[in-house]
């Protein structure tokens, strides 16, 4: 890592401390010396599940995003809860908003999701070995979900009409297109 850019924090003020995110404005020194400010949204992560049936269909929810103003489908996911290992969350995550339960689980990688002004880190699993779970733990009571589940060439479709509109499922449809093509 190149530290030759690296910003001091002079000063921080916490703005907004909500369920979901903070909201923070600090002054920051520039390798420069000069010194600026930058609005950050802090966020405990998120985790999402690569979902892939036996008879190799994608396993993908549908649902509203306010922030968007509309439904769009994604890769099953959620917020990762304080203390809470991540992968018990995506596990957890799979089985409220799917109910399946996976025999094989991996860990793929991690990335920044807006880096330019949020430290939310989202951490991909993929799920194989998919079996229904008779009783699955309930979701957020506040979330709505249509379960979809879909050949690759569906999903790139989807990508392709917007209907999948979020960069973590981009990138799942590009992972899935690799893995199912071995």
């Amino acid at each position: 890592m190149n530290n030759r850019f690296k910003e001091k924090t002079v000063a921080s003020d916490v703005l907004f401390e909500g369920k979901v995110i903070s909201l923070r404005v600090e002054e920051v020194e520039l390798p420069d010396g000069k010194r600026a400010k930058r609005e950050l949204v802090g966020h405990p992560g998120a985790v999402a599940v690569i979902a892939i049936t036996d008879d190799k269909k994608l396993v993908l929810v549908e649902q509203y995003r306010k922030a968007l103003n509309r439904s769009i489908i994604e890769i099953p996911a959620g917020k990762i809860e304080p203390g809470e290992d991540i992968e018990v969350t995506a596990l957890r995550e799979l089985e409220e908003e799917t109910g399946y339960g996976a025999n094989q689980f991996e860990y793929l990688q991690s990335f920044a999701t807006s880096p330019g002004f949020a430290n939310e880190i989202i951490h991909i699993y993929v799920a194989q070995g998919l079996y229904k779970i008779d009783k699955p733990a309930q979701g957020d009571e506040d979330e709505f979900i249509n379960i979809i589940e879909s050949t690759l060439e569906e999903a790139e479709q989807m990508v392709l009409d917007e209907r999948i509109f979020d960069a973590k499922t981009a990138f799942a449809i590009l992972y899935a297109k690799k893995l199912l093509n071995k």
